[in-house]
């Protein structure tokens, strides 16, 4: 089944960006060559963005590619298709992947089975809050907002897997 997502490159070393390229290569099988842009939150950092399309769990294989760049920090995108949810995924050198289900609006999904968990670890309110917070990426959010804003109006590529 084929989705379509997105990879958003917050901040790569220059050194580094080739190789991102070629991991984004790599995975799609077909040549990336992304429109790199200054990142103002990060002095001498590049930033870039790629819209993608391919089967079902590419997403996955993007970060499993893009992770062996560990000072770089990412998100990558999948869109929900027919009999599986979307996902989204976070990499932050300091915090490591933060990984969560998304619905069709792109909201975090969380199981039940997952709340029952958290509730029954945190008796607490506030160690409670901690978990929600843990489970929807707080953290992730908080260290990617300013990199994220850097992004407004910058270009996007779009590939599409072969084969």
């Amino acid at each position: 089944m084929s989705t379509r997502g997105v990879v958003y490159v917050h901040s790569s070393p220059s050194a580094v960006c080739p190789h991102v390229e070629w991991a984004i290569s790599g995975t799609l099988g077909v040549r990336a060559n992304l429109q790199w842009t200054a990142q103002p939150a990060a002095q001498g950092q590049l930033r870039a963005e790629c819209g993608w399309t391919g089967e079902a769990g590419t997403g996955a294989k993007l970060v499993a590619a893009l992770k062996a760049w560990p000072m770089t920090r990412f998100e990558v995108t999948e869109d929900p298709s027919a009999g599986v949810d979307g996902e989204r995924f976070c990499f932050v050198p300091t915090l490591g992947l933060w990984r969560s289900r998304t619905a069709a609006n792109g909201d975090i999904v969380v199981g039940e089975d997952q709340l029952r968990a958290m509730a029954t670890a945190s008796r607490a309110g506030e160690a409670f809050a901690h978990k929600v917070d843990e489970v929807l990426g707080a953290s992730w959010d908080a260290a990617l907002e300013p990199y994220r804003r850097a992004g407004d109006g910058a270009p996007v590529t779009w590939l599409h897997r072969v084969g």
